[in-house]
């Protein structure tokens, strides 16, 4: 059996979706607008990293994903997830 994940902001888009097979971090990345899970273009990306990129404050971004573990994450968390931030100067998105 394989040891249990520790989600860090470090931890990447295909470890989380390794660790959830059942679909569950793809679902949380499908409501926050992420394509990570389905384009394939960004599985090596740290989780902070992907935030950023996605204009997503990372510290709700990492507590909605460990939520994952205890079956959550609730609504509320989902919504302080998915809020966007304003583009940083000198910051490259994709």
């Amino acid at each position: 059996m394989e040891p249990e994940l520790e989600i860090s902001g470090s931890t990447l888009i295909i470890e989380l979706l390794r660790a959830f097979p059942d679909g569950d971090a793809a679902e949380l990345m499908r409501k926050l607008y992420w394509p990570c899970a389905h384009c394939g273009g960004a599985l090596a990306e740290p989780l902070t990293m992907a935030a950023l990129r996605h204009r997503n404050p990372p510290r709700p971004v990492l507590e909605a994903f460990r939520a994952l573990r205890t079956g959550g994450p609730t609504p509320e968390q989902v919504a302080a997830a998915g809020q966007r931030l304003e583009r940083r100067p000198g910051y490259q998105s994709r």
